[in-house]
């Protein structure tokens, strides 16, 4: 190992550790620090960890290890992860890796711990370990009767039937329903609406029956900002949740959150005009805009209440704190399931093969609202060609309907938003169609075939 490093450019005064293995330490460190220092997302990173570590362990026993790796053994650990293990990896979840690989070894190079990448890079690729392919967004959207299915039998514990299902032995079933609701309602990412704060769904403020805008940022993909419309039925939602859930759950969990006072964020002031909380967080006095506010600090901010201590977060688990995405995941693991047992039962809607995302609550609310426009759209041209006038550019920018949505959705390129147009309808209704008259023939002789054509065409009787 240390031949091979002595072939490597490393800048004087740098050090470079090695464990008892001989293995390069302080690059790996070095990447991981200069990714906190730019605030990356602490689950990306624990992804990257995953890879980096899996990456490390195949080349340290080629006897390379991440210094010395050529692109021979990064190809090797390709057909390993994608051929020769027991359960290859697919195309999507490879380029995932190869994209971390690259990553990583860009940042070797710049840092100057080597010359130069052991990756040929090829045009139109960031390297040669891509798979190639080409994917599109993966659209999945639920009819009426699946989205109620899914909430009513799935998470809330009820029959087909709406009867009460007397085995079901979820806890908090309103908690479910009410998240699922407000993402088909409002088209949030799950950690957009999952993170939310009391004072950003109006508590304290808003009117009964009024909608409202809540504005993303830390949360939101790619950290883009933009404002969160919220219609009143997404908040009434909530309001059975908060009703015969929340503060059970908050009340149960405030001796657990006095314990933990000194990691927490304990706020004091809510001023819900300018977005603000003001609180005392690490013994500091601390104000914090709510929309700049991370996954991680949200789910330890909390308030003075009755009963002491209580969480701020609109979703809150057994422990006081704000649910977090592998809980949601086992949520919905475990109402698929349900799902599942009772559609070899009873009636039930069709099911797709994999189980359903709260993603896919969101693509329902894009095809939906995109549906709406159109037609809405339509009626708009038609009144206008009966007016003989023509739209203005401003009008095709507030009201075109792909635009619109894209707006509503966050996305950062509008290609994303055009995949929605290939599921307006469904394709095959139309190949059935066109087909019908070759399917009406199947069994039948040439001469019924003519003597069918005939009597068509009126020539036969």
């Amino acid at each position: 190992m240390r031949d091979l490093l002595e072939h490597r450019s490393i800048p004087d005064g740098m050090p470079l550790f090695l464990d008892e293995d001989m293995r390069p330490v302080a690059p790996v460190c070095h990447w991981f620090r200069a990714m906190a220092y730019e605030r990356r997302d602490p689950e990306t990173m624990r992804k990257y960890a995953y890879i980096v570590r899996r990456v490390d362990g195949f080349l340290t026993k080629r006897e390379t290890g991440l210094l010395g790796a050529t692109e021979a053994d990064l190809v090797a650990y390709r057909r390993s992860r994608t051929e020769l293990q027991e359960e290859p990896v697919d195309g999507a979840t490879w380029d995932t890796e190869a994209v971390v690989i690259n990553l990583l070894y860009t940042f070797l190079v710049d840092q100057g711990y080597l010359r130069r990448k052991p990756l040929r890079v090829r045009r139109g690729r960031p390297s040669s370990l891509g798979s190639g392919m080409v994917r599109e967004m993966q659209v999945r959207h639920m009819t009426v009767e699946q989205y109620l299915y899914l909430r009513d039998v799935g998470f809330g514990g009820q029959l087909p039937g709406a009867e009460i299902d007397e085995t079901f032995r979820g806890h908090t079933p309103h908690r479910g329903k009410a998240g699922l609701e407000f993402a088909l309602l409002t088209g949030a990412r799950k950690q957009e609406w999952s993170t939310l704060l009391m004072p950003e769904v109006g508590e304290g403020w808003r009117q009964p029956g009024e909608s409202l805008e809540i504005e993303l940022q830390e949360c939101a993909k790619y950290k883009l900002a933009r404002k969160l419309y919220v219609p009143a039925a997404a908040v009434e939602a909530l309001e059975m949740y908060f009703l015969l859930e929340r503060a059970e759950t908050v009340a149960k969990a405030a001796r657990t959150l006095a314990r933990q006072a000194a990691e927490l964020f304990i706020v004091d002031r809510v001023d819900a005009e300018r977005g603000k909380l003001y609180g005392v967080h690490e013994g500091v006095r601390r104000t914090y805009t709510m929309s700049a506010m991370s996954p991680a600090l949200r789910r330890i901010t909390v308030r003075e209440g009755e009963a002491g201590l209580e969480p701020l977060a609109v979703f809150v688990g057994q422990g006081g704190k704000l649910l977090g995405p592998n809980s949601w995941d086992r949520l919905r693991g475990d109402a698929w399931l349900r799902m599942r047992a009772h559609a070899e039962h009873h009636e039930a809607p069709p099911l797709p093969r994999k189980r359903w995302r709260f993603h896919d609550a969101r693509h329902t609310y894009a095809l939906q609202l995109l549906k709406y426009l159109m037609r809405l759209m339509s009626e708009r041209d038609v009144d206008r060609a009966r007016a003989g006038g023509l739209p203005t550019t401003a009008e095709h920018m507030a009201f075109n309907p792909l635009l619109v949505v894209q707006r509503r959705l966050g996305h950062k390129r509008l290609s994303s938003t055009y995949t929605y147009l290939r599921y307006l309808e469904d394709p095959m209704n139309y190949v059935d169609d066109a087909f019908r008259e070759w399917s009406e023939h199947d069994g039948a002789t040439y001469a019924d075939i003519a003597l069918r054509a005939l009597s068509l065409d009126g020539t036969a009787a």
